[in-house]
């Protein structure tokens, strides 16, 4: 039983990895101001142990990042965030 190459069925296709080009969420809503008063929205800069995530994982621009750091600190200075979690999300 010799088997060409062409002869090779797969049941499921083969896993081709897309890339998606990373933005800047802040940039393309336009929001200016990143509020610290909201939880919700910080913890989505979050990782399961409330640790602030990088720009190369976010996307987010440079004067962002900053402002979001800014927040998320305020946020947990003021209790509405955790300093350190076991799981957050």
């Amino acid at each position: 039983m010799s088997q060409n190459k062409s002869e090779i069925r797969y049941l499921t296709p083969l896993a081709v990895e897309v890339k998606r080009k990373k933005y800047c969420r802040f940039l393309k809503n336009r929001i200016k101001y990143v509020d610290y008063k909201d939880p919700q929205f910080l913890k989505r800069f979050l990782n399961e142990q409330g640790k602030i995530l990088p720009r190369r994982i976010t996307g987010t621009s440079l004067k962002y990042q900053r402002k979001v750091a800014q927040s998320v600190k305020r946020a947990r200075h003021l209790a509405l965030l955790p300093y350190v979690t076991d799981m957050m999300k």
